[in-house]
């Protein structure tokens, strides 16, 4: 998992570069962006994430207090504000393309649209990852002792926040 992780946070770094790069090239199309952009959707976004991270944590906290069920309970309500950031998108991608912002908008549009697909592709994969650890948990493949697999999933979708939180400011607030 931790090379998973490591090949996840290079592959940003990558995109952060042409972000920056971009934004060194185009400093009134970075400056007006923001302003073009729905700031509730990426707000929307930053608190269905970090909530969906902090259920995840509360599961991993239940399994290795020996509560199974709550363990459970913990991960589907994680799964459901998770699944908050794609449908938030369906949203914002509507309300966006009413105002103009598709890929002829600009090279802000562009990177913004480059950036934040790449990171709905890596929450859908966490939520895939949640289906099945939720699927191990019922199954009775964790316990208090080797959870390993739980804790692996977490260490994942907590990346994935991490990813969104340097994402958020660079598009939805800075200027």
């Amino acid at each position: 998992m931790w090379v998973g992780i490591f090949c996840e946070l290079t592959e940003f770094a990558l995109l952060f570069a042409v972000y920056f790069i971009a934004r060194a090239h185009n400093p009134d199309a970075f400056e007006a962006g923001p302003g073009r952009l729905s700031l509730a959707a990426g707000t929307g976004y930053t608190l269905m994430l970090l909530t969906s991270g902090w259920c995840v944590a509360r599961a991993l906290h239940a399994m290795r207090a020996g509560r199974k069920p709550a363990c459970l309970r913990w991960l589907l309500a994680g799964f459901v504000f998770g699944l908050g950031y794609p449908l938030i998108k369906i949203f914002e991608l509507r309300w966006n393309f009413s105002h103009g912002l598709d890929s002829n908008a600009g090279v802000f549009v562009v990177t913004y649209y480059y950036l934040t697909f790449t990171h709905l592709v890596h929450v859908f994969w966490g939520l895939l990852g949640m289906l099945w650890v939720m699927a191990r948990t019922a199954g009775g493949a964790y316990t208090v002792a080797e959870h390993g697999g739980l804790e692996a999933f977490a260490c994942y979708w907590h990346a994935t926040d991490i990813l969104w939180l340097m994402i958020f400011p660079l598009f939805y607030v800075l200027r």
